[in-house]
């Protein structure tokens, strides 16, 4: 899935929302803090971590590449 985005970067628990990945916010967090997602092939537990175009991220079987 690509995801473009018209700002510097995007928080990564935004961009599960963004996505419809995770259906809330706290969803998102969940998932982030459960190390389900990573971000550039390494876990992240940060949900405030900034996503930059070029990024690609990673929750079970889905990909996103920002741009």
């Amino acid at each position: 899935m690509i995801v473009e985005i018209d700002t510097e970067f995007i928080k990564l628990d935004s961009l599960l929302k963004f996505s419809s990945i995770a259906e809330s916010g706290g969803m998102a967090k969940i998932l982030i803090e459960n190390g389900e997602v990573s971000v550039n092939d390494e876990i992240e537990t940060r949900r405030g971590r900034k996503v930059y175009p070029g990024d690609r991220v990673e929750l079970f079987d889905e990909i996103i590449e920002v741009r």
